[in-house]
């Protein structure tokens, strides 16, 4: 299901975006894969995108072997629509008083920084750490825009749109929120 921000945010050239479906479907340079730190098949988020990328990206993601929380790696996209797949390791929700917000916020940044290094000009994001991992979705959600923002200033030169994937309506419409507040 398309569905844009009604007033997306926009920085120096970067637009941030809202758009409800299938990560997996969409046709940008790079999808950002809620990854665990081993870089391994999972299951969510990251078990639709190896399904989608085929069996190459599982003997990619072997190769490059590891990937700490809060940064970020990029793989070849293999058989989805995207270019690249750009892996990152959220945080686990331990109540907030462990760094959690540093670490999704650095996920963010380290995602744009990644992407736009391998060339990529649109990027997509689903709400990382928000689901196996346990990150409250609002918290996350002030988390991920306000970093997009951030990013979008600095990386304005070398990227086109960060897009922030909802999979279902109620996280279409926080983000929508957050994005109208701006």
């Amino acid at each position: 299901m398309r569905r844009a921000s009604p007033r997306p945010w926009q920085g120096e050239a970067v637009q941030i975006t809202v758009w409800q479906g299938d990560i997996t479907t969409l046709a940008v340079d790079a999808v950002v894969n809620a990854a665990n730190e081993a870089l391994r098949r999972g299951g969510g988020v990251c078990g639709a995108i190896f399904a989608a990328a085929g069996p190459e990206l599982d003997a990619a993601c072997a190769a490059v072997g590891h990937c700490a929380t809060g940064d970020a790696v990029v793989t070849p996209g293999f058989g989805l629509p995207a270019r690249f797949v750009v892996h990152t390791v959220g945080p686990v929700w331990h109540g907030g008083d462990r760094g959690e917000a540093e670490l999704l916020a650095s996920c963010y940044r380290r995602c744009l920084e990644v992407a736009a290094e391998a060339g990529a000009r649109t990027i997509a994001f689903p709400a990382i750490s928000t689901g196996i991992f346990g990150y409250p979705p609002d918290a996350a959600a002030r988390v991920a825009v306000a970093a997009l923002e951030a990013g979008a200033t600095d990386l304005g030169e070398r990227l086109d749109e960060a897009v922030l994937v909802a999979f279902d309506d109620v996280t279409a419409r926080r983000y929508d929120a957050l994005l109208g507040a701006r």
